[in-house]
C-alpha cells in the first residue's frame, strides 16, 4: 500500500488544481472562437464556394455582412435615403421653375400676339372710316350663270375673306397678268396656309362683257374666280363704292374695239363684307400672300370685339 505523506498530498492537490485551471482556460477559448470544421479530403483539394456555417450563438449577436455589390458607396442606408429625399425635392423645384418659365413665355407670346392683332385691327378701322366706309358698300350684279350676286354674298360665318378685282375681258396685258397673279396667291394660300378666299372679277365694260363672255374668258384663269356683270348704271355704282376709276372712249360705234382705262387694285374684304386692305399692281404674289395671311390671322369678328371690350381684359383693347 502506497503511503501518502502530508507533503506528497499537498503536491498532488496542487497538480489537480493546475489541471482544472488549464481545462477551464481552454474551454473559455473554444467558446470565444467560431466553430470550424476540419476540411475533408475532397474540400482540401477543391475549396468550396459555399459560405461556412457559423456558430448559432455568434450569428445571433453579430449582424450579417452584405456583399460588396450591395453596399452603397459613400454612405450608409440612412445617408442614401436622406440623399434621395433631397434629390427629389431638388428635382421637384427644377420642374416648378421650368413650368413657371414655360407659363411666363406662353403668356408673353399671347399678349404679343393680341397686341399685333389689335394693331392690325386699328389700322383696318382707320381705313374704313367712321360711320360710312371709305371703300366698299352695297352692289347688285349677276354672275356668269345669271344668278343675283350682291354684297351680302361677301358675308359668311366661316371667316372666309373675299378678294375683288375690277377689269374687262378685252384687256390686252394688265388684266391677264393680274388674274394670273391672283391664281398664284389663291393656290399658295390654300396649299401652304390653309386659307381659302372667294375671288371675284367685276367687269368695267358691261356693254361687251356679257355673262357668257366673262365665263369663257375666266376659263383661262383660276377656276374658283366668280365673274360679275350688270347694267352700266349698276357697274358704275359698284365702281364708285370701291373708288375704282374707269372710262370708255366717247362715240364708240357698235363692234368697234376699244380699251377701258381703270384702276388696278385687288380689294380684300373680310367675312363681314367690310374692307380690309388693297394689293397694288407693284406687289408680287408672295407679298400679296403675306399681306392676306396677316389680315386673316388677325381678324376678330365684330361680336367678339364688342365682347372683349366689355370684359375684364378691356384695357388691352383701348
Amino acid at each position: 500500500m502506497l503511503r501518502i505523506t502530508p507533503r506528497r498530498f499537498q503536491h498532488l492537490a496542487g497538480l489537480r488544481l493546475c489541471r482544472n485551471l488549464t481545462f477551464s482556460h481552454l474551454r473559455l477559448q473554444e467558446t470565444r472562437k467560431p466553430h470550424q470544421e476540419q476540411p475533408n479530403e475532397k474540400s482540401a483539394s477543391f475549396p468550396s464556394t459555399q459560405p461556412t456555417s457559423s456558430d448559432p450563438t455568434t450569428s445571433e449577436s453579430k449582424p450579417k455582412k452584405r456583399p460588396l455589390s450591395r453596399v452603397a458607396i459613400g454612405g450608409s442606408q440612412n445617408t442614401d435615403k436622406k440623399y434621395a429625399t433631397t434629390n427629389s425635392v431638388e428635382f421637384s423645384a427644377w420642374k416648378a421653375v421650368v413650368l413657371l418659365v414655360a407659363l411666363g413665355g406662353g403668356v408673353t407670346w399671347w399678349f404679343a400676339r393680341e397686341k399685333e392683332r389689335l394693331r392690325i385691327q386699328k389700322e383696318v378701322e382707320s381705313k374704313r372710316g367712321h360711320g360710312k366706309p371709305l371703300i366698299g358698300g352695297p352692289f347688285d350684279l349677276i354672275d356668269t350663270e345669271g344668278n343675283q350676286f350682291t354684297d351680302a354674298n361677301l358675308k359668311n360665318d366661316e371667316k372666309k375673306f373675299s378678294i375683288i378685282y375690277f377689269g374687262f375681258t378685252h384687256c390686252p396685258d394688265v388684266c391677264p397678268d393680274e388674274l394670273d397673279k391672283l391664281g398664284e396667291m389663291l393656290d399658295e394660300l390654300k396649299n401652304e396656309n390653309g386659307i381659302e378666299l372667294q375671288p371675284i372679277f367685276i367687269t368695267c365694260d358691261p356693254a361687251r362683257d356679257t355673262p357668257d363672255i366673262i365665263k369663257l374668258y375666266l376659263q383661262d384663269f383660276h377656276p374658283s374666280i366668280v365673274g360679275l356683270t350688270g347694267t352700266y348704271e349698276k357697274i358704275k355704282s359698284a365702281c364708285k363704292k370701291y373708288r375704282v376709276y374707269f372710262s370708255t372712249p366717247p362715240d364708240v360705234k357698235p363692234g368697234q374695239d376699244y380699251l377701258v382705262d381703270h384702276s388696278i387694285f385687288f380689294y380684300l374684304m373680310d367675312s363681314e363684307g367690310e374692307f380690309v386692305d388693297v394689293i397694288g399692281r407693284e406687289a408680287t404674289a408672295k407679298e400679296g400672300v403675306e399681306k392676306i395671311k396677316k389680315h386673316v390671322d388677325a381678324f376678330i369678328p365684330q361680336s367678339e370685339r364688342e365682347a372683349r371690350q366689355s370684359s375684364w381684359l378691356s384695357f388691352l383693347y383701348k
